[in-house]
């Protein structure tokens, strides 16, 4: 019994740790979130990350009769709405920090790190009156939905995936926007530059994120990212900041030079030799993609992978010509851990579904503070070697808070039944005593540490 009690409290200061090794007080004054008035921010970050492992909204949770606590509702929008506070600073200190004195001690110099690049649908389906609130197309669901397209930059080394940096975007398109944005903010703040980002097309955040990563101390050799944003215009553009870059591509009137021509991708795949019997690379060849200012040829190669889910084929580019047609694919595949990422945050760390803010800031900051979450997850799964998943390391957490639920519970029992005792005759309540101290003696190590409560002596 002592034993299982003990594996599963063997996280229980999971995210205590987390806060003091990442030294979150420091990254969140760094960051321009600071104690105006009333609780410490820190408190208040430690309250709202730790709200999802236990199970309640905030509404159930402040209103729970077990539940005391200094921070209020007002405490925590007033945290979150805050106009000044540095969110995209926060989470590079973070991720930068981790990647750094943690990741990369475990990870050969020899592997290649990339940054990985997607959108995905923040979904405020049921809003009217959220700020910046635009119609968005779901390419899943083949719809238009209400919502903001999540652009959001990661790291990875091929074992461990890092958020490093988002942005939640709206439509750059005034007539697709359904709720304007607020007139009253002052423009040197950080909250209005998040809103001015929020109106600005993809790709050009995209260049931004990358540059900011960079200027942040996180390196990566290559920048992976699917069909949507493979334009010459923006991958030249990234060449610009010496960031290498694989992506997929998909068959438009794009043009490439090939052998003196410019042709485009169907007519590129056509001109080529296949290789044969049932190769899983048909062909490969290196094309000319644009020019530099001064006229210097931008090359590229492009490799053309066998569709097991139909008989067409599928064309991945590299700016990095020396890469072999193999090493092409195997980088490629990492960009399937920012899928993982955004199941696990929509699926586990209640990203969109927390809060309902109409707040652009309280958006930009809940959606940082899930990333937060991710990431310790993912920290624990890596350097503890520990072979469960992020989905269920994060159920472990959710029975650890309620295990400690049920020590505060009995340890406030035993205190009020030790107050009982002092009026009970001294000729029975020393046996009592004697009772409950070998009660106390037989429970867990662990849990006696979470109880903290005084022996029954007389």
């Amino acid at each position: 019994m002592k034993q299982i009690i003990s594996d599963v409290l063997s996280c229980q200061h999971q995210i205590d740790s987390f806060f003091v090794n990442q030294r979150i007080a420091l990254l969140l004054k760094q960051s321009n979130i600071i104690k105006k008035f009333g609780v410490s921010p820190v408190i208040v970050m430690r309250f709202i990350f730790s709200l999802v492992f236990t199970g309640k909204n905030l509404f159930r949770y402040l209103k729970a009769s077990e539940t005391v606590s200094d921070i209020g509702k007002d405490t925590v929008y007033r945290f979150l709405n805050s106009t000044t506070a540095n969110w995209r600073k926060f989470l590079h200190l973070l991720s930068s920090s981790v990647i750094s004195e943690q990741i990369q001690p475990l990870t050969s110099s020899k592997t290649p790190k990339v940054f990985i690049v997607d959108d995905s649908l923040y979904d405020r389906n049921r809003s009217k009156k959220v700020e910046l609130l635009s119609r968005i197309h779901d390419h899943n669901a083949k719809r238009f939905m209400c919502g903001f397209r999540m652009l959001t930059l990661g790291w990875s080394d091929g074992i461990t995936y890092l958020p490093v940096s988002f942005s939640l975007l709206s439509s750059s398109k005034e007539k697709n926007r359904l709720f304007p944005m607020r007139k009253d903010i002052d423009k040197r703040t950080n909250g209005f530059k998040r809103r001015a980002e929020s109106i600005r097309k993809s790709t050009q955040v995209l260049i931004e994120l990358v540059a900011q990563a960079k200027a942040a101390d996180i390196v990566a050799e290559y920048l992976l990212f699917d069909s949507w944003f493979s334009f010459p215009a923006t991958i030249i553009r990234l060449l610009e900041e010496k960031v290498h870059v694989i992506c997929m591509l998909k068959a438009m009137k794009t043009t490439y030079g090939y052998q003196g021509e410019q042709m485009t991708l169907n007519e590129l795949y056509k001109s080529l030799r296949k290789r044969t019997g049932r190769a899983k690379i048909l062909a490969s060849c290196v094309v000319t993609l644009g020019s530099t200012v001064d006229g210097t040829a931008i090359m590229s190669k492009i490799v053309f992978v066998r569709d097991r889910s139909s008989r067409n084929w599928l064309a991945l580019l590299s700016t990095d010509v020396s890469l072999a047609d193999e090493e092409i694919i195997k980088l490629y595949k990492r960009r399937w851990d920012i899928e993982v990422f955004f199941k696990i945050t929509k699926s586990f760390l209640n990203l969109a579904k927390e809060f309902q803010s109409r707040s652009y800031d309280a958006l930009v900051a809940h959606t940082t503070i899930v990333f937060a979450r991710y990431i310790m997850l993912a920290v624990s799964q890596r350097t503890t070697k520990d072979p469960r998943t992020l989905g269920s390391l994060f159920f472990a957490g959710c029975d650890e808070l309620r295990q400690v639920s049920f020590a505060e519970a009995l340890s406030l029992l035993l205190g009020f039944f030790k107050q009982i005792l002092m009026e009970v005759p001294m000729s029975i309540a020393g046996r009592i005593h004697s009772l409950l101290d070998s009660f106390v003696a037989e429970i867990p190590a662990a849990l006696q540490r979470m109880l903290m409560i005084p022996a029954f002596k007389n």
